[in-house]
């Protein structure tokens, strides 16, 4: 690639870069707006389209439209173990599709040996709160990992996913909540734990 860039093309590449570098994922149309303080889509959309000709990017069909560059690639792998960030999970268990990746993030090898057993889930609801775990907040999760009474765990539950402490008691399997709002959870049918909670990350903007 050796096409010119304009100064604005090339500061909403560096931008694009550095998102991606801080999210594992692309900003969307709105965040590049707020950033340059343009008000219309077509300002950004030209840009984007002049890099993509240019070679400096490419589109996908995610939500947000641009894939990782190169570049971010690189440095998701060389800097640890890169992980996908969920936001949900299909019953056959973790899938890194475009339909549930929300981006990615690498960790160090301390946290994770591999991305084949480990992932990354984007917590949504207040039902663990009084675990310290907030709606937003990343938990990473070993599918490897047998789940002992007592340990948080992403379940797949009569056919939903959860995120809830696994009690083991009297025979019985099911679901607490960590909030007194929230009731446990009992099987009606099926509890499958698909991974096992080990760290939690809080991102702050």
């Amino acid at each position: 690639m050796n096409e010119y860039l304009t100064d604005k093309q090339e500061a909403v590449l560096k931008f694009i870069e550095e998102y991606q570098s801080t999210y594992g994922k692309s900003p969307t149309i709105k965040e590049m707006k707020e950033k340059f303080q343009v008000s219309s889509d077509n300002s950004i959309l030209k840009h984007l389209k002049a890099l993509q000709e240019k070679g400096y990017l490419e589109k996908d069909d995610t939500p947000r439209g641009i894939k990782l560059l190169e570049s971010v690639k690189q440095k998701l792998i060389g800097g640890g173990v890169s992980l996908p960030i969920l936001g949900s999970i299909p019953a056959g268990g973790p899938v890194v599709t475009d339909e549930y990746v929300n981006g990615w993030m690498s960790v160090g090898e301390d946290l994770a040996k591999n991305n084949k057993d480990f992932f990354m889930l984007e917590v949504t609801g207040r039902s663990m709160i009084d675990a310290g775990i907030y709606e937003g907040d990343l938990v990473l999760v070993n599918t490897k990992k047998e789940a002992k009474d007592g340990d948080i765990v992403v379940a797949l539950i009569d056919n939903e996913n959860t995120l809830k402490r696994l009690v083991k008691q009297g025979g019985k399997i099911y679901l607490k909540a960590e909030n007194k709002e929230y009731e446990d959870i009992h099987p009606i049918e099926e509890l499958v734990v698909q991974g096992t909670v080990t760290s939690l990350i809080r991102r702050y903007s």
